[in-house]
């Protein structure tokens, strides 16, 4: 644990598990409902991307535009065709909903195998930098993208929750939708932004990942199991949570198999998650309630 060159892969890692957690959030704040298909959007973007880069020739910046677009269209669509609909005839029930959105997940994911191709795919740089050697430790450009990113990304989201009259609006409708829509508030519009919102940042996690590991159209699942556990450890009192339970997860996933073996990783991430259902399910930052 004293290699830094590990800390980094730390960083790295858990940068990209705290994004997609963070989509999670805003979703689970925004509209009171987990997104399970936060995986898949980050997949088909890269994915998407590359294989518009890479068969199609079109210039890669064209490539990451349009795969981000895809990414925030395909969760859009999630809300009004899918979530909204069913809640609708379920009476705003979950459970019909998280099922309905299962299978949106696998859906997205063949689809996007059928589209793009089953072999793996590069990821696209848009900026080549780097990379630089200091002592024993190697930093790539990607490294340097994926992490400074991450950190604007988390900058700007708290910024737009705290200070944004529409960021303001999104947790009031996520608080109590019920309440929200007695009040006049613009319930159905602000649950479509949370899903949008969503959308573009898992997109921009995939594109930021795809370069470090290459993206296949199976990556989604495991993107989406990773997002919801770094979410559960982190927690949603605090915009920043889903970075620190990334990290958590991020740590894990490079030190157990030192001491555990090659399935240290996944007893680990399983044992974890395991103690935070059972003895705090609220995760590490919990909303503060003041009276």
């Amino acid at each position: 644990m004293n290699d830094p060159q590990l800390w980094l892969s730390v960083l790295e890692i858990g940068s990209f598990f705290g994004l997609i957690a963070l989509a999670y959030q805003l979703t689970l704040i925004g509209a009171g409902f987990f997104n399970f298909a936060i995986g898949p959007y980050a997949m088909v973007a890269a994915l998407g991307a590359s294989w518009l880069a890479i068969e199609m020739k079109i210039p890669v910046i064209i490539s990451l535009v349009l795969g981000v677009v895809i990414a925030v269209v395909i969760s859009g669509l999630t809300e009004l065709l899918v979530v909204r609909q069913v809640q609708k005839r379920s009476g705003a029930g979950e459970l019909p909903a998280l099922v309905a959105v299962t299978a949106v997940l696998f859906i997205v994911q063949q689809g996007a195998g059928t589209l793009f191709g089953r072999p793996a795919l590069p990821g696209q740089v848009l900026v080549t930098i780097g990379p630089w050697q200091f002592g024993d430790v190697h930093l790539s450009g990607t490294t340097v993208v994926l992490v400074v990113s991450t950190a604007l990304i988390f900058i700007a989201v708290s910024l737009w929750m705290g200070f944004s009259r529409t960021g303001r609006l999104l947790r009031a409708v996520g608080d109590s939708r019920a309440a929200a829509a007695l009040l006049g508030l613009p319930v159905g519009r602000i649950r479509l932004i949370a899903f949008l919102l969503s959308g573009l940042i898992a997109g921009l996690a995939g594109l930021l990942y795809a370069p470090k590991t290459g993206v296949a159209f199976t990556s989604g699942l495991a993107w989406t199991l990773v997002g919801f556990l770094a979410l559960v450890i982190g927690g949603t009192g605090r915009t920043w949570a889903p970075l620190v339970g990334g990290l958590v997860l991020g740590a894990i996933q490079v030190f157990a198999p030192f001491y555990f073996g090659s399935m240290g990783p996944t007893t680990m991430v399983l044992l974890i998650a395991l103690l935070f259902f059972a003895f705090r399910p609220q995760g590490l930052f919990s909303t503060r309630v003041r009276i």
